[in-house]
C-alpha cells in the first residue's frame, strides 16, 4: 500500500513546477541543481546549446517576451493530455556578466515550488534565472512556445516591471491548482493570472478569477478515487481541496487554447532540439 501511495504521488508530481533554481544550489554558477533530476537527460553542454537555440529562435521572431514550457520527465511518464510540466516567461533584456560586461539575452522568470528544505513543498516563490537553468532538467527534446501578440507582450512586460507582478503571486502551492479560484497557484496558473491581468487590465484577483471562470477552460487531470484520496497524504505539494468534481489545472495546452481563442498570440509552436549541435 505504501509503495502504491508513493507511486500515485509521483504520477501527480509529473505535472509539477520545478523546485530547481537559485534556492536549490548551482552547477558552474548556472543556478541549476541536479537535485531536481537525479539522472539528467541532457549533458550540461547540450542543455546550454538547446538554451541558445531557443534564444536565437525567439530573437529571430522579434519576441521581447515569450512563454516557454519544458517537460521534466520523458513524455511517456507524463499524464495523458499534458505535454509539459513547467513553464516560465522568457524576457529579452540586458544581462550583466560576471566580468561586468552587459549583453542582451533572455532572462527566465519562474514560479518554483519549495524543495522541502529551504521552503516547504506546499509553498512557492518567484525566481529569475537563465535558459540553461530552465533547460537542464528537461526530459525531452522539445519545448512548447507561446509568443504573445506585440500588444500583449507590452502589457505583460508592464506588469512584470511593477509591484503588480509579485502581488499576483499566491504563495500556497498545489501541483494541480484549480485556476478558477485563488486558494493555490502553480507555475502555469501564475502565468495565466498575469496574462489575464494584462488582457482585462485589472490586478484585482477576485475579478480575474470571476472572468476566468467564465472564459477559461482548464485541463482535466485524469484521476481515480484512489489517487484523489491518497496522493495528498503522500505529497504535501498535492492539494485537492480547491477542486469540485473533476480535478482541473492550467497547462500548456489549456493556456495556448485560451490565448489563441482570444487572439492574444503572435505564434504558438513546438521547437525541437537541434541534435546536430550536441556535445561529443
Amino acid at each position: 500500500m505504501r509503495l502504491a501511495i508513493i507511486a500515485v504521488a509521483a504520477a501527480f508530481g509529473l505535472a509539477a513546477c520545478g523546485s530547481t533554481g537559485g534556492a536549490s544550489g548551482a552547477v558552474n554558477g548556472s543556478g541549476f541543481s541536479a537535485a531536481g533530476a537525479a539522472a539528467p537527460y541532457l549533458k550540461i553542454e547540450d542543455a546550454a546549446a538547446f538554451g541558445k537555440q531557443i534564444e536565437r529562435d525567439l530573437a529571430a521572431k522579434g519576441a521581447r517576451l515569450a512563454i516557454v514550457f519544458r517537460a521534466g520527465e520523458s513524455r511517456d511518464k507524463l499524464r495523458d493530455g499534458i505535454a509539459y510540466s513547467h513553464g516560465a516567461f522568457w524576457v529579452y533584456t540586458p544581462i550583466t556578466l560576471d566580468d561586468g560586461r552587459s549583453v542582451h539575452g533572455y532572462a527566465v522568470y519562474n514560479l518554483y515550488r519549495g524543495d522541502g528544505k529551504t521552503l516547504p513543498m506546499d509553498k512557492s516563490y518567484l525566481h529569475q534565472d537563465f535558459p540553461l537553468d530552465f533547460i537542464a532538467p528537461t526530459g525531452v527534446d522539445d519545448v512548447g512556445v507561446i509568443i504573445p501578440s506585440p500588444e500583449m507582450q507590452r502589457r505583460i512586460l508592464e506588469i512584470m516591471d511593477s509591484p503588480a507582478y509579485r502581488a499576483l503571486h499566491i504563495e500556497p502551492y498545489s501541483v494541480v491548482s484549480n485556476p478558477h479560484n485563488a486558494k493555490y497557484q502553480n507555475c502555469t496558473e501564475f502565468m495565466l493570472d498575469v496574462i489575464a491581468a494584462a488582457m482585462w487590465e485589472t490586478t484585482e484577483m477576485a475579478q480575474l478569477k470571476a472572468n476566468l471562470r467564465a472564459h477559461f477552460r482548464p485541463t482535466i487531470v485524469k484521476t481515480n478515487a484512489f489517487e484523489r484520496m491518497f496522493a495528498p497524504m503522500a505529497d504535501a505539494s498535492i492539494k485537492t481541496d480547491d477542486q469540485s468534481g473533476e480535478i482541473v489545472t492550467t497547462t500548456y495546452e489549456s493556456l495556448s487554447d485560451f490565448m489563441r481563442a482570444n487572439k492574444l498570440t503572435q505564434e504558438i509552436y513546438v521547437l525541437h532540439r537541434d541534435k546536430a549541435t550536441a556535445a561529443p
